[in-house]
This record gives C-alpha cells, structure tokens and sequence, in this order.
C-alpha cells in the first residue's frame, strides 16, 4: 500500500518540467513553488482546502506576517525540524530576518537528500537538498494521513 509521503512525491515529480509561472497551479503549463503544493494537493484529496488569495512576489514581506507558515500550519502536520523523511514539504527562509516564502517536497533524505520545487529561471525541478538549501529550511510539515 502507498503512504500518503510516496504517493506526494510521485505526484510531484509529475510536475517536473512545468515552467514556472508566479500564483498559477496547472500542471504542464506553469506553477510557482506554492502552486505545485497546492497540485500535489489536488492530486492527493481533490479539491484545495482553501482559497488562495492573489499575492504579489514581496508577498508578506512589508507587514512582516508569516502567511505561507501560518497556511501550511492551518492543513499540513507539523515535523520535526531535525527528523527529516521522505515526502516531507519543506519551508525556506530565503534571506536571514526575512519572512519564510518558499516551499518544495523532500523527495530523499540522507546523504543523498534531494527535494522538488518550483522556482524563477528553472521551473518545477528536483534538486539536490545542498548545503546551501538546508540551511534555509525552517520548518517541516507532512500531508495529512487523510484529508480533514
């Protein structure tokens, strides 16, 4: 039987090669980092738990609110910062003392840790959970067994 996390990163890697696109969620035709989590969501449960306002790229930033981690709060499980697993959405803070605003999948763990995201210039790609990267994470989350 497949978990909740495998079924997630299968469903992830599906969009592995959309461009990237600010605010869309369409599979093949452009998606952002929150737009591939919010399709691995429709995939997995149907329907989005919420509606997703517009927002602009500094999104957030001026009044300083954590709106992606307080969102991801709201429908996903919180983890563990320091038990990593496969399947695990990942949130980065970009910049020290900036607001947390990007997302993607753990897709492996371990020395050859790798996660799936949406970013400017790439598109939805897996790449590997470098250094660099795993510094920024500051949270983790897991899909819900079941949809609440």
């Amino acid at each position: 039987m497949t978990t909740v996390a495998e079924a997630a990163i299968r469903a992830a890697r599906g969009w592995i090669g959309t461009p990237y696109r600010h605010q869309a969620s369409v599979r093949g035709a452009g998606a952002d980092c929150l737009g591939l989590l919010r399709g691995v969501w429709r995939e997995l449960y149907g329907a989005e738990p919420e509606a997703v306002p517009p927002y602009t790229r500094d999104w957030s930033e001026p009044a300083r609110d954590e709106a992606l981690w307080a969102g991801a709060a709201r429908h996903l499980r919180a983890r563990p910062l320091d038990a990593p697993a496969p399947g695990d959405v990942l949130l980065f803070r970009m910049r020290r003392g900036a607001v947390a605003k990007h997302l993607g999948l753990a897709s492996a763990v371990g020395a050859e840790a790798r996660f799936i995201h949406a970013y400017e210039g790439h598109g939805v790609v897996e790449s590997p959970l470098s250094a660099p990267w795993a510094r920024r994470v500051v949270a983790r989350f897991a899909f819900p067994e079941r949809r609440h």
